[in-house]
């Protein structure tokens, strides 16, 4: 009997895990216009499929197939709810999803003008694309660069591809860039960051849509924390720390 209780009370802390789990993620308000439409849209097709044809065939072949297309994009559009844990004093935590493609000294000849330890995520189509801010700080400029649309984990398209520049100066003065890049796949780069506000780690930085990539310019004192092929989580990854 005491054991039975002790099985139940596992059991039940565990499912009130997955509900917390659940509730912390939500779809992003880029996307729920596109995906309400769409789903009205496959309700309609599907319903005069089935009402209006003598078989089922055609119905369950476009269920399969674009039912299974809204279904990645939901999965795209997903947006948990993050909060880091811990004082951020001088911390730069990943500002996306993804995998870790560059940490290097690379010349930052735009805004610099010298060289900066370059810390680079790329975000495939099946990572979250929210975008958050790496440190505290307040911005400083917003700045949208139209370009090409190389595939984003490639060198070049850093500078050449069509990209929103985020300058932000910590509380200790140091200037930290952002950059979000799109990709071969990403069109649309949303950036909510405004110049001369106040901004901070847990907050939405923007989104990008598709595959895509965040590179970080930091100063030379700063230290990396992550290596080349590692996995990262927005706003909760610690990517480097300021000196």
């Amino acid at each position: 009997m005491y054991l039975c209780t002790q099985l139940e009370a596992i059991e039940s802390k565990r499912m009130g895990e997955r509900i917390k789990k659940l509730k912390k993620i939500r779809i992003h308000r880029e996307g729920t216009h596109e995906l309400t439409w769409s789903m009205l849209v496959l309700i309609g097709i599907g319903s005069a499929l089935w009402y209006g044809l003598n078989t089922t065939i055609p119905f369950w072949i476009f269920i399969v197939i674009f039912g299974a297309a809204w279904l990645m994009a939901l999965n795209f559009y997903r947006c948990p709810i993050r909060y880091f844990n811990g004082d951020t004093d001088k911390l730069v935590v990943a500002p996306a999803d993804g995998k870790i493609v560059v940490v290097e000294e690379a010349e930052e000849n735009e805004y610099f003008h010298d060289k900066r330890l370059m810390i680079s995520i790329f975000m495939s189509p099946l990572n979250v694309h929210a975008n958050w801010f790496p440190v505290d700080g307040k911005v400083k400029f917003v700045h949208h660069q139209n370009g090409n649309y190389h595939k984003a984990w490639l060198p070049k398209a850093s500078e050449e591809n069509e990209h929103a520049d985020i300058m932000i100066t910590t509380p200790d003065g140091e200037d930290v860039l952002v950059r979000q890049i799109a990709g071969a796949m990403a069109r649309r780069i949303v950036t909510y960051a405004k110049p001369r506000e106040e901004c901070y780690i847990d907050e939405h930085l923007g989104f990008i849509k598709l595959g895509s990539r965040v590179d970080v310019y930091l100063p030379l004192t700063a230290k990396a924390t992550v290596t080349i092929g590692q996995p990262t989580t927005g706003d909760q990854t610690v990517i480097a720390k300021l000196a």
